[in-house]
């Protein structure tokens, strides 16, 4: 088994030597030797919506332009019928404007903004909850082959995971191809670029899985059902709120998937058991960080 996937297969993949994404940091390690490690870049981007100040976020500052659309469009700010007609990102001032054809006003909304448990101090507003009353998920399949192919995949992508840590991914799939591949220091954020990345290129959620390195918590969970996605996977664990929501939505969240093993919890009946488990390679501990598989 090649050591590394083919990144051909990616629209985008992770690129974790590029430059301001970390940073050359020496310190002392456990024997009291000298030691350089790379560190994450950790920077504020503020985005506007037309005129109106929104949020600040922190993040590693790639794909702003993404991050900025898709946290518009995950808050319930931007709706399938706005046109986005311009999208300007300002490097020296961290700043992204997001204009529209129409002007809008959400400092009602904004009056709700609430903090969540997510890393990287996540965002979600009062009535978010409210916008998954309408939210119909599509009655799609999911090969489990599918899922082993893509967990394997995935995890052995070279990513800033692996280079740095301290930071999440999330993937968009489609069948056993990772599609997207997004990372950031808040697994809200990962999210929010694939939001972006579909609503500027009018990409499909139907017929497409949310992989993610990181917990499947009640905000993951409305995020990826009001994208309209019906498949969330994670290496991860779960929320008690995040299943009872999916289960709510009819969403499939699969979790604590390491080499054979996962543990779905809610939409079961989308699973197709295509492949016996016994036959797919287990994670060994000493290599689970990078991916690495035995018989």
């Amino acid at each position: 088994m090649a050591d590394t996937p083919d990144l051909a297969q990616y629209l985008i993949a992770p690129n974790p030597k590029a430059p301001r994404l970390t940073r050359a940091v020496v310190g002392i390690d456990h024997l009291g030797q000298e030691t350089e490690i790379s560190v994450v870049e950790e920077r504020p981007l503020t985005i506007y919506l037309n005129s109106q100040e929104i949020v600040t976020a922190m993040t590693i500052g790639d794909y702003p332009e993404y991050l900025a659309v898709g946290f518009l469009r995950n808050q319930g700010m931007l709706r399938d019928g706005d046109m986005v007609t311009r999208v300007d990102y300002d490097e020296e001032l961290e700043v992204v404007v997001v204009r529209t054809e129409t002007e809008t006003n959400h400092e009602e909304k904004l009056k709700k903004k609430t903090r969540t448990s997510g890393c990287a101090v996540g965002t979600v507003f009062g009535d978010m909850m409210e916008g998954l009353d309408g939210v119909t998920l599509p009655e799609t399949q999911v090969k489990t082959s599918d899922l082993y192919t893509l967990a394997n995949t995935i995890n052995r992508t070279p990513s800033l995971y692996l280079e740095a840590g301290a930071i999440h991914g999330t993937v968009l799939c489609q069948g056993a191809r990772p599609l997207v591949y997004m990372e950031d220091v808040g697994r809200h954020n990962a999210v929010d670029k694939i939001s972006g990345w579909m609503f500027q290129h009018g990409v499909s959620a139907a017929d497409k899985l949310m992989y993610t390195t990181g917990r499947l918590t009640s905000e993951m969970v409305i995020k990826c059902a009001l994208m309209g996605i019906p498949v969330l996977a994670s290496r991860s664990g779960f929320t008690a709120w995040g299943v009872e929501i999916a289960r709510q939505v009819g969403l499939t969240v699969i979790g604590r998937m390491r080499g054979q093993r996962f543990v779905c919890l809610s939409g079961e009946e989308r699973l197709v058991r295509d492949v016996d488990p016994a036959s797919v390679p287990v994670e060994t501990n000493k290599h689970a960080r990078k991916g690495g598989f035995r018989k």
